[in-house]
Formats: C-alpha cells, sequence, structure tokens
C-alpha cells in the first residue's frame, strides 16, 4: 500500500472536523443510542442542497408534497399526547432530531427562536428519535434552557420509519391545510435568508 505524502496527511487533517459535522445517517448512529438500521433504506430524491457554510448541508426534497398530516400521536417527557393531525389550520414544521445528532444540535437554538418569532405564524415541534426517551430529552431542555420549544418525544422512532428519510435531522413543513409542502433532509441554517424564502408562500410573507 502506498504511503500518503505530507501534502495528503494535512489535508485529511482538515477535512476531518467537516465530516464530523455531515447530517447524521440514521442506519448507522452512535452504538448508545441503538437505532434500527432498517430505518430506511434508498436514497431520497432531492430538488436542491447546495452545501452551506457551518457544515450545513440539507438537500430540499419536494416528492411528498401534497401528503396530509401524519394521523401519529407523540407525548411529552411528562406524558402529555399531541396528535400532530390536530394542527391542521396553521402551519407547522415538524423536526425529527435525537441528542446524539450534533447537527441536530446545531439546528435547535435556531429552531427555538423561529418557534418564538410570532410574525412568522410557524408552529415548530421537534419529535426527538432517543430510544431512551425522556430520560434523555428532559435533561437536555433543562440543559439548553429552550423557550419555545417543547420536549416532544417519539422512542420507539415510529415517526422516524413513517417519514423513511434515513437522515437526522428531517424538517417536514405543513401549510395551513395540513398539506406536506416540502422537506429539509439533513441540518439546515435556519437563520439565514433563505429560510425566509423557503417559508415565504406558506406563511404570505
Amino acid at each position: 500500500m502506498p504511503k500518503l505524502s505530507s501534502r495528503s496527511v494535512k489535508a485529511l487533517v482538515l477535512i476531518a472536523p467537516l465530516l464530523a459535522l455531515a447530517a447524521c445517517d440514521r442506519q448507522s448512529p452512535q452504538p448508545a443510542q441503538g437505532e434500527a438500521s432498517a430505518a430506511a433504506s434508498g436514497e431520497v430524491a432531492a430538488t436542491g442542497g447546495e452545501v452551506q457554510p457551518g457544515g450545513f448541508n440539507g438537500r430540499l426534497d419536494i416528492a411528498s408534497r401534497g401528503t396530509p398530516l401524519p394521523d401519529f400521536t407523540i407525548t411529552d417527557t411528562a406524558g402529555k399526547k399531541l396528535n400532530l393531525a390536530s394542527l391542521k389550520g396553521k402551519p407547522v414544521l415538524i423536526n425529527l432530531w435525537a441528542t446524539w445528532c450534533g447537527p441536530c444540535v446545531l439546528e435547535m437554538p435556531m429552531l427555538d427562536k423561529m418557534a418564538g418569532d410570532g410574525e412568522k405564524g410557524l408552529r415548530v415541534v421537534t419529535v426527538s428519535q432517543d430510544m431512551q426517551g425522556a430520560a434523555k430529552v428532559a435533561p437536555f431542555f433543562a440543559e439548553k434552557k429552550f423557550v419555545h420549544l417543547e420536549p416532544w418525544i417519539d422512542p420507539k422512532n415510529d415517526l422516524g420509519f413513517k417519514y423513511n428519510t434515513g437522515e437526522l435531522p428531517t424538517s417536514v413543513l405543513y401549510d395551513a391545510a395540513g398539506k406536506e409542502v416540502w422537506r429539509m433532509i439533513g441540518a439546515h441554517d435556519w437563520s439565514n435568508p433563505r429560510t425566509d424564502a423557503l417559508l415565504a408562500d406558506v406563511l404570505g410573507k
């Protein structure tokens, strides 16, 4: 096997941090999480998704446009229940994430801020895919001190299997009629101007 030149070694060292920020593949999660490897088997056809600064590499997918909100019930860390189909009537962004997923954690403060932006008129529902459920999510929310996000959990990953994107984070936007508009597969910088453009049609801005 040929030896790597000093230049090649330096290049590998430089790109390693970028690879660490890549979106979390749900087929090969951290060992402690123990996610089922069958979460998704195929690649998602995306309509866009240029690599963004800071490790954000979300891909926009409209293949499921028009699909209704799922008739699916989630719970929070205190046992409160929410049926996602009941969210019809107001635009909503459903975000699948996990505490072990670096890009997911990177998004959370931005999603919390967006959830509190009354001018946007958008409800943001973050749903943890941590298999330990409340045991992981409750301390995480307490540490981060989110003001607007609620600690919804899906420890069996049933919602993740339903969306079947194969990647965390995954965010799905629904309009006020409860119809899917697009999916963002992978981490996205929710604070950049592109977000306003992506939400404009749904929010009427």
